[in-house]
């Protein structure tokens, strides 16, 4: 791998992660428009991947240890029952990693027509969270019920195929089910740290017992790629937290509808 292709593909991996656009689809793309090796670059996928987790750490810093502080009073308050509502919302993906793993991974592929079916569900999902989102007064604690909470769960275990946004697939869910936007920003994102987080430890674990963390790729772009992906992703985690809270998803679903349709057609 270049070192430009490696801080061209840290930035997708920056700038699509926190979109509704899927990341990982955007990365298989990416890489096949390039003709990167794919020797080697599930390394640099775990390495980007952890650059993005990092930056929405940095811009939830003080959400984060609020709720701590609040969890640690050892008595049920609202920080308490937003972090716990949180852990509600990753068993279903914990189920799916845990006990679907190898079996999704074989039905899905990492293949650009998968990728571009994928897309057109992320619009679709998007759509009907443009179009149907109930107005009802929202009155449960923290603005998410558990319900709610677990609902937008089972939409981040189906968004472990490519081309499915976890954002956008969260976020939309969040929104037909009644959750306000300026609510709905910060849960998605929190919500899918600790999941992410778990699955690049499980990647990182199988690419250290091989030939070396690293060896298909190369330390600069590794590097460089992190590098594009946090500073990156710093910005796209920001923008995105406004977008949900202010600005239509319809745009976001016509884009992946185009990009889905191009890669179906030319890929």
């Amino acid at each position: 791998m270049e070192w430009w292709e490696a801080i061209l593909l840290g930035l997708v991996q920056g700038l699509t992660e926190f979109l509704p656009v899927s990341s990982s689809g955007h990365l298989l793309i990416t890489r096949a428009l390039l003709g990167v090796d794919a020797s080697g670059f599930l390394d640099f996928t775990v390495t980007v991947h952890f650059a993005t987790v990092l930056s929405t750490i940095i811009v939830f810093w003080s959400a984060i240890v609020q709720i701590f502080k609040g969890v640690f009073q050892f008595r049920y308050n609202n920080e308490t029952d937003y972090f716990l509502k949180l852990c509600v919302s990753m068993i279903p993906v914990a189920v799916v990693g845990f006990f679907f793993k190898d079996q999704v991974e074989a039905l899905f592929g990492e293949t650009l027509s998968t990728a571009g079916v994928c897309l057109l569900i992320t619009a679709a999902l998007l759509l009907l969270a443009t179009f149907y989102a109930p107005k009802r007064e929202n009155t449960y604690r923290n603005g998410i019920s558990w319900w709610q909470a677990l609902t937008v769960g089972v939409a981040q275990a189906v968004a472990v195929a490519p081309g499915i946004s976890r954002s956008g697939a969260t976020i939309a869910t969040g929104l037909v089910s009644g959750v306000k936007k300026e609510n709905m920003a910060q849960f998605s994102f929190l919500m899918v740290l600790v999941p992410i987080l778990g699955e690049q430890a499980l990647s990182l674990l199988k690419a250290v017992g091989g030939e070396g963390f690293g060896a298909g790729v190369g330390v600069l772009p590794l590097v460089l790629g992190f590098l594009a992906a946090f500073a990156s992703g710093l910005f796209a985690c920001k923008v995105m937290i406004a977008l949900v809270r202010k600005a239509n998803l319809g745009w976001f679903a016509l884009y992946c509808a185009l990009v889905g349709v191009l890669v179906l057609i030319f890929g």
